[in-house]
């Protein structure tokens, strides 16, 4: 079999094999989903932060070494700034013909309107969020297609052990994704397909490396920081102000608990896969 056959095929195994793991949280009976999709979210706000502050960035400033650091804070702060205009759009989207804190004046409103225009505007922030969570998983599967292919062309075997290491650093995340999108109003089905498509993106990035690898090599520490950008966006300014709409104490220490195994699954994961 070629190289080129053995990138597309673990990639695409890779990518398909991690989100079809993670959707096994689908099968489960609508009452369980119902009470474990709020810790799900404080998994996912870990996962995604061990992701962007434990694996990404690390490697991103890794390959530019000191004398780059500053261009990887730049491209990072770019793609804070980038992502924040795009849920500005994807908002604006969502509550274009409904009611929401973007249409509805506040003053001279009764309570109950002002309840239901902040509930609304959460249901939207919710939507945004699983947009964007789409959108940075697909760059960041593309990238696990760039290090897959990478490592097979070193070497088959590296290639092989490789491709296991990065489905078993997506699966958590995956699930961490799953539970941001059904929170965001999709329908089991329909999250279902948008993650496996999304994961299958590796296929891209592994024939792209396969065909330009020097190019992809040059541009790839700031895309990685790009990539950790969308996740600590997401974690930082979607993610985590929902958890606060939960204040009771109990299930503050929960999230406090979820978030921290989100980041250490993470943090294994990722020191397994070097």
């Amino acid at each position: 079999m070629s190289l080129l056959a053995w990138i597309i095929l673990f990639t695409a195994l890779g990518g398909a094999a991690s989100a079809l793991a993670a959707s096994a949280f689908l099968l489960s009976p609508a009452a369980l989903r119902a009470r474990a999709l709020p810790h799900l979210v404080s998994f996912a706000t870990g996962a995604l932060l061990g992701a962007a502050l434990l694996g990404l960035l690390p490697d991103a400033l890794a390959s530019v070494g000191p004398e780059g650091g500053h261009r990887i804070g730049l491209t990072l702060l770019i793609g804070l700034l980038i992502f924040f205009v795009l849920e500005k759009l994807l908002l604006w989207r969502h509550c274009h013909q409904e009611v929401c804190e973007g249409h509805t004046p506040v003053l001279g409103q009764g309570h109950a309107v002002l309840v239901h225009d902040d509930h609304a505007h959460a249901k939207h922030r919710d939507a945004a969020s699983a947009s964007l969570v789409l959108i940075g998983d697909g760059f960041h599967n593309v990238l696990d297609g760039v290090l897959i292919a990478a490592a097979f062309l070193t070497d088959v075997h590296l290639g092989i052990v490789t491709s296991m290491a990065v489905v078993a650093h997506e699966i958590p995340q995956e699930v961490g994704d799953f539970a941001v999108l059904l929170n965001g109003g999709m329908s089991r089905a329909r999250a279902l397909a948008l993650n496996l498509l999304t994961s299958l993106t590796s296929v891209i990035g592994g024939v792209a490396a396969y065909f330009s690898l020097s190019g992809v090599q040059h541009v790839l520490p700031y895309a990685l920081a790009l990539a950790a950008s969308s996740f600590l966006y997401i974690a930082v300014a979607d993610l985590i102000p929902g958890l606060h709409r939960r204040v009771d104490p109990g299930s503050g220490v929960t999230q406090i608990l979820l978030i921290s195994l989100g980041v250490s699954v993470i943090y294994v994961s990722h020191s397994m896969a070097h």
